[in-house]
This record gives C-alpha cells, structure tokens and sequence, in this order.
C-alpha cells in the first residue's frame, strides 16, 4: 500500500521524507489553515519540498460545478501535472468530476461516506476515491468494512479508480486495509510516527548494546575492525 503524508506542516512533511518511505502529500481546507500561512503559500512550499514528479492533493471549496471546475483550472496552473484535484463528492462534485477527468484528469473524489458515493465518482472518471474511515466510524458504521466493499466495488472495473483511504485513528485501521490489498492511504503524521513505536523493541535495541558493553568494555559498534 502506498503511504500518503495527510498535512500541510511542512516541518513535519520534510520529517517524514526524510525517514519514511512515503508516495505524496495530501491537503484539505481545514488542515491548511493550520499552517497559519495562506493557501498558496504553504503548498508551494509543499511542492518545492516533495518535488515536481510526486503527487500532491489540494481540495476544491466550490459549490456548484462551474466554481469547482474553474478553482481545478487554478489549482493545476499553479503546482502542476503531478496535482490531484480533490473534488467533494455531491451532485455538482460529481458534474465538476466527469468534466476535469475530460479536461486534465487526476482527479480525487473526497468525502466519500458510502459505497454508492464511491460508485457514482468511480464512474464519473475519478482517478482516486477517498472514503473517511474515521468518520463513518463516528456515524456509528465501521470505516475499515465499508472501504473493503468500495475497495470490492473497484475491483470490479477494468478501470483506472484506485483507492485512497483517508482519516484514521489508529495504526490498526492502516494496517488492515493494508492486509487487505488497499492501494494507498493518507495518513497523519503522528500516525505514521506510531507505527515504530514499541517498548519491546527499544528493550532488545538497550539489551544488544548493554551485552556488547559488558563484554568489550567499551560502548561498542560495528566499525570496530580490531
């Protein structure tokens, strides 16, 4: 599964190329007002920081398909052919959806809650569709289940939709749909961090070390040809 940096802080963003093999970045309106810096700004700051040849996903604010197709015109101009425009999917997301997949593609369908949403955005020519595990799982339905059947429900195209899983609590969700053959998935930083984090592990890393010490006398590593 192919592992997405979900923010916009770009500390973090350089953080997480730096160590961790991840394919892109995503962005929401609601996490770039947290940069405290305005929109434009901080993705191309973005962009300058992942590069122009990875995929970066940048959210529409339009109402109706007119707003919505003329903001993905701006969008792409301004950070380029590797931008996924990420579309609401609604009635007017979904008019907006099939007229950019004729126009300039890489397109993502967000806010998908259903498996009907993802149908409809699937056949409307959304290169991604992004259901929000955590927050059908707050609508009190289970956000893993319903992305395996819209995983199903793509697995029954010869098409390009492909999934991008987005809002996740916990490592497990990750994982799960990972084991399940989910292709990508956006991710939290902090989420990401979580996935190396365990005390068993720290333990034998102390143990390894603490054995050498004990036996050579000396803080110990493996450049030590003597």
């Amino acid at each position: 599964m192919r592992l997405i940096v979900d923010s916009a802080d770009t500390e973090k963003i350089r953080k997480m190329f730096e160590y961790y093999p991840v394919s892109g970045v995503t962005t929401n309106p609601t996490i770039l007002t947290k940069s405290g810096k305005k929109p434009y700004e901080v993705l191309r700051e973005i962009r300058g920081i992942i590069g122009p040849e990875t995929d970066l996903h940048v959210q529409t604010l339009g109402e109706d398909a007119d707003e919505i197709v003329h903001e993905a015109t701006v969008i792409k101009r301004m950070l380029g052919e590797k931008t996924f425009v990420k579309i609401p999917v609604t009635r007017e997301g979904i008019k907006a959806i099939r007229i950019c997949a004729q126009r300039f593609g890489h397109i993502t369908g967000t806010a998908v809650y259903s498996t009907a949403q993802a149908y409809l955005a699937a056949e409307a020519g959304a290169d991604y569709i992004a259901p929000y595990v955590n927050r059908i799982d707050d609508l009190s339905q289970n956000g893993v289940e319903v992305t395996k059947k819209i995983q199903n429900i793509l697995g029954q195209y010869a098409g390009k939709t492909r999934m991008l899983a987005a809002s996740f609590r916990n490592v497990h969700q990750v994982i799960e749909l990972a084991e399940y053959g989910v292709y990508s998935a956006t991710v939290d930083p902090d989420i990401i961090e979580r996935m190396l984090t365990n005390d068993s592990v720290d333990a034998a890393i102390a143990k390894f070390s603490a054995d050498m010490t004990s036996a050579y006398g000396e803080q110990m590593v493996m450049t030590h040809t003597d």
